[in-house]
């Protein structure tokens, strides 16, 4: 037995270490195989982490207090810089009240869903592929268009971003097209391949830490080598907390970008 462990061990050092790949980013079906209600890994961390934040923010609200204590009180913290410093700081308060919901529920959503990329179980950003990203880049391209048309009209608002005031008419023709580009491609493209392509480069360095980790530390034979799985292994941990770090401030720049375009849309806003 002892000598069939040793053989594994020394044709993984052979092998070399198992890195991550894009194929990790699309896994088999492991719910309802064949059927158009299939699950893969990355929808069950999606519906689990829906559910979680969903529970959260339920009992937490069903046992607020009116002298909060510090859970209740680290929620409302949170609620209030959405509300504050990203709705209200762009919008002003008597617009923005309209909008406090949906950036609320885009920044916890994202914030939640990015985190499962280092919660042990999950290991992967609910936002690593571009469904998700997309459906929250497709929802505030909606609402930046019915804001348009609700304070503008349709045809007022195109023709304000394909021909702005002031501009000459040799410009207009050059400006138009690229205008009409940002406003139905580049605005909701750009949100979409900024989160989860972060999300990706953050599991992948993530998994290459902890791949090399296991090779130098566990796999190798060579114990001369350990010290360098310790490295792989703190340089590991210092990229999962960066990982941490980059889920709030993705976050953060869906939510005010989104909050941006959608001010846009207003008449005042030129």
């Amino acid at each position: 037995m002892v000598s069939q462990v040793s053989a594994q061990l020394v044709l993984a050092a052979k092998t070399g270490p198992e890195l991550p790949s894009i194929d990790d980013f699309l896994p088999d079906p492991i719910l309802f195989q064949g059927t158009p209600f299939a699950i893969n890994r990355i929808i069950l961390i999606r519906i689990v982490a829906t559910i979680v934040l969903l529970l959260v923010m339920c009992i937490t609200a069903k046992r607020a207090k009116l002298v909060p204590g510090r859970w209740q009180g680290l929620i409302e913290t949170l609620l209030e810089f959405v509300r504050d410093n990203i709705v209200y700081q762009v919008m002003g308060e008597e617009r923005g009240r309209r909008y406090v919901p949906m950036i609320t529920t885009l920044f916890f959503t994202i914030f939640a869903f990015n985190l499962c990329g280092v919660i042990p179980g999950m290991n992967m950003a609910a936002t690593a592929t571009v469904t998700m990203p997309l459906v929250f880049a497709l929802w505030t391209f909606v609402q930046y268009w019915i804001a348009a048309c609700r304070e503008k009209g349709f045809f007022k608002y195109l023709r304000g971003e394909l021909m702005p005031p002031g501009v000459p008419l040799p410009i207009d023709i050059i400006l138009g097209p690229i205008n009409l580009l940002e406003v139905l491609i580049i605005r909701p493209f750009s949100l979409t391949v900024r989160l989860f392509a972060n999300m990706i480069a953050g599991h992948l360095l993530v998994a290459t830490c902890l791949a090399f980790t296991q090779f130098y530390l566990i796999e190798s034979p060579n114990w001369g080598i350990k010290p360098v799985g310790a490295l792989w292994l703190l340089g590991g941990f210092a990229f999962v907390c960066f990982e941490m770090f980059v889920a709030a401030l993705q976050a953060y720049v869906f939510a005010i970008l989104s909050t941006v375009y959608i001010n846009q849309s207003y008449p005042e806003v030129e």
